[in-house]
């Protein structure tokens, strides 16, 4: 348990006077002005805004949606806006991650054509268009421009896939990921680039819909620059079966893209603490921005969710209808995972302040993207009762959302009038890893971190990732969950230690009942 927080070590043990009982470990106007303000309106018309910009890692398009976010936190009245950038260039290290650059694109398309060289070619189709669906082109992708046969080499991974093929100067079609497929279509064999039908993120539902574009990548460091295009499987399996036929298949090729100096950009904002002796430490809340278009459930939801939080803060503060919390809580919009090792390494001062952590990564999925949502615990490694302290508010909102959606009277029934009103569900979940909340985790930083996630998710990384599939009333419970969690965690103090003795007992005892360990206490 980190030092400045330990004060739970003693005051858990503390024979401190009960307080009456109330619904749940904070007071009721405050929980009643969090279930009343929060907007699951107000996060999807955000989300819509984030999920038009394509938002690589130091990219002009995630650099639109960093600027979107903190017009609308210093409209909503958060202090301490800005985005900090951190150089990138391949070669700084932060810890022990390697800088990756920023990577743009600017013109990419993909044709099949017919005709000869002397003769001009002359369009058939268009197969891919960077202007109409950004994820058609792989990330770090390098410019190029070619005309050439295409030829099917399988997974392409192995030497055996291309046996009496000759793809030197031609363009390879790949089942595998882009970087996995160039290290011998490209650097061996000389392949001109490729054109890849990866079905990554596979769930139950993966094969369901042909249609699907899948998000691709190339290696970043590839010692040969190449460009790589993503299709769905119902192009691939024509161009296969023509393929197969015998049929010269020519396609066209151009790319204007690639990587270049610049930095991981991180937008963070603040509301202040009020205590003189605890203002300095800070609850976080965390997500990742970037994505690829759209993106929205993976994850503009996790973003818009902690900017509703941050303003439904700001809004109810200044309007004196809860107080000021204690400790400052701080919101974080970096890359996934790169970004947050960047920060924390950079800025090891915030790292010590950052006492708790509230991660949302895809906090959106509505019925159509069969997402199961989950309320995750921390590593038992890094025992922790703000664990028990998420699951408190999961559980909670699981019980309202089930008493509502089944016609019973409900104080809090947190839905939004343009959402669904199905009962939550929500899981709650032994550690996984995955996303932002591992870095504060690990041993480096030992950051207790809450973890707000949905999973499986059929489109996650499609181009079907779409705000058409993202709930209004998920997006408002999520907040809810996370911005009592962290409110309570703001000020929590020793009067709550005998409110919190009860809460570990009963979940100790249920973690033991179901057979599972996990970090409590």
């Amino acid at each position: 348990m980190r030092k400045s927080f330990a004060l739970f070590v003693s005051l858990l043990l503390a024979a401190a006077p009960a307080r009456a009982q109330q619904t749940t470990l904070l007071p009721e106007p405050v929980l009643a002005a969090l279930a009343q303000e929060l907007s699951g309106e107000s996060a999807k018309r955000n989300l819509e805004q984030l999920a038009r910009h394509h938002r690589m890692r130091g990219s002009r398009g995630f650099r639109a949606a960093a600027e979107h976010i903190a017009e609308q936190l210093r409209a909503y009245g958060l202090s301490d806006v800005m985005i900090e950038q951190f150089p990138a260039d391949g070669k700084i290290f932060y810890g022990t991650q390697r800088s990756r650059p920023p990577w743009d694109a600017e013109f990419a398309e993909l044709w099949e054509v017919r005709g000869e060289p002397a003769g001009g070619w002359l369009p058939v189709a268009r197969l891919a268009s960077w202007e109409a669906m950004p994820v058609t082109l792989a990330q770090d992708s390098e410019s190029g421009e070619v005309t050439a046969a295409l030829v099917d080499v399988g997974a392409g991974t192995a030497d055996a896939d291309y046996a009496g093929k000759d793809v030197r100067g031609r363009l390879v079609l790949t089942s595998s990921q882009p970087g996995a497929a160039a290290r011998l279509a490209v650097e061996r064999y000389g392949a001109a680039g490729l054109v890849s039908y990866a079905q990554n993120q596979r769930t139950a539902w993966w094969g369901e819909d042909e249609n699907l574009v899948r998000w691709g990548h190339l290696d970043t460091f590839a010692r040969t620059p190449t460009f790589a295009f993503m299709v769905s499987l119902k192009t691939a399996r024509a161009l296969q079966q023509r393929l197969a036929r015998g049929e010269r298949v020519t396609l066209r090729a151009a790319v204007r893209a690639g990587k270049h100096p610049g930095s991981y950009d991180i937008l963070t904002a603040t509301v202040p603490g009020s205590d003189p002796r605890l203002k300095d430490e800070e609850i976080a809340f965390s997500c990742h921005l970037d994505h690829q278009r759209p993106g929205a459930n993976d994850n503009a939801s996790g973003s818009v969710a902690i900017l509703e939080a941050a303003r439904t803060f700001s809004k109810l503060i200044r309007e004196g209808r809860i107080g000021r919390p204690r400790r400052t809580l701080r919101f974080i919009w970096p890359p996934e995972i790169e970004g947050t090792l960047a920060y924390l390494n950079a800025r090891p001062e915030l790292a010590r302040r950052i006492k708790a952590v509230v991660h949302m990564d895809m906090v959106g999925g509505g019925p159509e993207t069969k997402a199961v949502f989950h309320v995750t615990r921390g590593p038992a490694s890094l025992p922790s009762f703000v664990n028990d302290v998420a699951e408190h508010f999961g559980e909670f909102a699981n019980e309202q959302s089930a008493r509502f959606a089944s016609g019973e009277a409900a104080a809090y029934s947190l839905h939004s009038p343009e959402g669904g009103r199905e009962a939550l569900l929500a899981e709650m979940a032994e550690f996984s890893m995955g996303s932002d909340h591992q870095v504060y985790a690990d041993s480096s930083f030992g950051v207790p971190a809450i973890y707000l996630n949905d999973w499986p998710d059929r489109y996650i990384h499609t181009n079907f990732d779409t705000p058409a599939n993202v709930d209004p009333t998920k997006l408002k419970r999520a907040a809810f969950i996370g911005a009592a969690s962290a409110y309570f965690l703001a000020n929590v103090s020793e009067r709550d230690a005998p409110a919190l003795l009860r809460l570990l007992r009963a979940q100790a005892l249920r973690r033991a009942a179901r057979g599972g360990g996990g970090g409590g206490g």
